[in-house]
């Protein structure tokens, strides 16, 4: 019997500890959790090879479908459903939570450096072995311009969802509780979902995920965080596939200005 009691006395404490709780904070923690796991197990790119794949396994065009479902699906669950959530349940203005222009002129100046600084990383890693090997993650993109267009289009869906679930819904969601501490608290399931990819990428995450972090905390908006992570993926894939056309994988002067021939 006494313990009996002492379970309910459990129980009831935890219930009002619980009731004490940041509701936003416990929808938003539990929101993702929620949607990262329906990406894992129903928008990704193995759902659809098993249960999709053999209706289309004849078509040419397939695999390029199976990154296609893997980019609209993820927007579908990261970005239109943070939304209902924002709108129907905290019933919160969107503005709030990045989707405005903020410090535009800002955002567009810190973009533009860290594009033009991360420009001859990615040339001096796209020589290398392993990013040879991985892009374009689609590769017949490398064959076909018209691919390659459409498959950076998907991306570009897919990099907005990204850019809102964890600068957006989550950062911008946790602002107001845990104040700066919130671009720590997105970063960590941010450089998480890079493992796999090479070592080099995932390292960079971290500072990847703080610095866009920062710049969504310092602007008010994720508009510039789309532009720069976007823009440093289509880099990475552009140049990439450039490579691979003019088969110069080299670093030098020479290597770029035989590169840049091939687009014209």
């Amino acid at each position: 019997m006494m313990k009996f009691e002492r379970i309910k006395k459990e129980m009831s404490r935890l219930i009002e500890i619980i009731r004490e709780m940041d509701r936003k904070v416990i929808i938003i923690f539990l929101s993702v959790a929620i949607f990262q796991t329906i990406s894992w197990y129903y928008t990704s790119r193995n759902f659809f090879r098993i249960n999709f794949f053999p209706y289309f396994q004849n078509d040419p065009d397939v695999f390029l479908y199976e990154y296609l479902y893997w980019f609209i699906g993820d927007f579908l669950i990261f970005f239109i459903l943070s939304i209902i959530i924002i709108k129907f349940i905290l019933k919160k203005d969107l503005k709030n939570y990045g989707l405005q222009f903020g410090d535009y002129k800002t955002g567009l100046a810190l973009s533009a450096v860290f594009l033009l600084v991360m420009f001859p990383v990615i040339w001096f890693f796209s020589a290398t072995p392993d990013f040879v090997a991985k892009y374009p993650h689609l590769l017949s993109t490398r064959i076909s311009w018209g691919e390659f267009i459409i498959y950076e289009s998907g991306m570009l869906l897919y990099m907005i969802s990204w850019e809102f679930i964890w600068r957006g819904f989550m950062l911008f969601g946790f602002k107001e509780k845990f104040g700066y501490y919130s671009v720590l608290i997105q970063m960590i399931p941010f450089v998480i979902l890079h493992n796999g990819k090479p070592a080099p990428e995932t390292f960079g995450a971290i500072a990847g995920g703080i610095a866009l972090g920062v710049l969504a905390f310092r602007t008010n908006s994720i508009y510039y965080c789309v532009i720069t992570h976007m823009g440093v993926m289509f880099t990475i894939d552009l140049i990439s596939t450039l490579r691979y056309r003019a088969n110069d994988y080299g670093v030098g002067i020479d290597s770029l200005f035989n590169i840049i021939k091939t687009i014209f």
